[in-house]
């Protein structure tokens, strides 16, 4: 097949752009033809550098999203027209392609934070996700929505309404290569990078929106695990300030590390015995499945991919957002001998690779109509 995925940035790592690369880097290791077509693509040049202010990076976010939506819209069908014989994939933005995949609902998020209509008003970029996703899943602009867990396949039933494409859950994948349980001197050195003793037990926290993925529910049960310390990437200056206080004020702080972001992730994941995420809303959460490919047994929410690959007591617990009963469970695999949980973390993770990932889109992209007929 020729696919073409239409996405605003693409490459190695984390988040939308690093999900539309794995599927690029699968889709030609199974023999496909594989183009993008990306901001740069379209000929967005950004004309100077704006102020390192949130008020400008919000402008500046709001700006590449509309051009995106709009010029990026007509030169993506331009570039397709040129390709008859192509499928397309959109991820984010652009109201074009055979396949969109919904990486988030918006309104779902803020409302799962509470004052979810103050939360929504407040940015400007989020009522033009909201309209702008309304007329792209009330229309016929995509053949088809990938969801990435059944949850977020409710929750865009729940918002929209009746959704007028096909709905397919397709789960992101991981590299199971990448992450994977460290050989014990790669866990060793790991270790050392943090000057942790072999009796320390440390739980990992990974994300940058800070509110949004549940940090203050970890920090809090921190009161309540006494021998367990947290490790936290991600976040912002203003951000890591806020959860520091807060840390302070519950006496705990000595038992956390902010490290800021980072893209070393398995670092941490090799220095870490268990990986938490006490997240209030998630369309997947990639970092989820990470962790269990690395052997982490993990304590999460019943959100995103969460329900649908942990099992209690096995690699390990669906948590609430209550700081007495995390830290209890903290405590518990704290005191578990945890090399018996990383064989049946990784089983988890490994019905979850790219490949299993990319075949799952290839053969969603074989039963639609590949012809100029039906595509916008």
């Amino acid at each position: 097949m020729h696919i073409v995925q239409i996405v605003p940035f693409l490459g190695p790592g984390s988040g939308v752009a690093g999900v539309a690369y794995n599927l690029q880097e699968q889709f030609r290791a199974d023999g496909h033809t594989v183009e993008a077509f990306t901001m740069a693509t379209a000929g967005y040049r950004r004309k100077r550098p704006w102020p390192k202010t949130p008020l400008f990076r919000a402008f500046a976010l709001m700006r590449r999203m509309v051009w995106f939506t709009t010029v990026g819209t007509y030169r993506a069908q331009r570039f397709l027209a040129a390709r008859p014989g192509a499928v397309s994939i959109c991820h984010n933005n652009a109201m074009v392609g055979d396949v969109y995949v919904n990486h988030g609902v918006v309104v779902a998020a803020m409302r799962a934070r509470g004052r979810g209509l103050w939360r929504v008003l407040r940015n400007p970029t989020h009522p033009f996700t909201f309209f702008r996703d309304l007329i792209r899943y009330r229309s016929r602009i995509h053949r088809a929505v990938v969801a990435l867990s059944e949850s977020e396949a409710d929750t865009l039933r729940q918002v929209y309404g009746k959704v007028t494409p096909r709905i397919e859950v397709i789960p992101n994948g991981v590299d199971l290569q990448r992450f994977r349980p460290p050989t014990p001197d790669e866990r060793a050195a790991a270790r050392a990078t943090f000057h942790l003793d072999a009796e320390d037990r440390v739980v990992l926290f990974v994300g940058h929106e800070f509110r949004r993925k549940g940090l203050e529910h970890a920090i809090a049960a921190l009161a309540h695990a006494p021998t367990v310390l947290l490790l936290v990437v991600g976040g912002s200056a203003g951000i890591i300030d806020e959860a520091t206080t807060q840390a302070e004020q519950l006496g705990v702080r000595e038992r956390v590390l902010f490290v800021g972001p980072r893209f070393d992730l398995p670092l941490f994941l090799h220095a870490a015995d268990i990986f938490i995420l006490p997240s209030s809303y998630e369309a997947n959460a990639l970092v989820v499945l990470e962790a269990l490919a690395a052997g982490l047994p993990v304590l999460a929410t019943r959100v995103g991919y969460a329900p649908e690959v942990i099992e209690d007591g096995v690699n390990g617990y669906l948590i609430d957002q209550d700081a007495a009963r995390i830290g209890d469970r903290m405590e518990e695999l704290a005191a578990a001998h945890l090399e018996a949980w990383a064989p049946r973390a990784r089983a988890a993770a490994e019905q979850h690779g790219w490949a299993a990932t990319a075949r799952a889109y290839e053969a969603l992209l074989r039963e639609l109509d590949t012809g100029a007929e039906g595509r916008s």
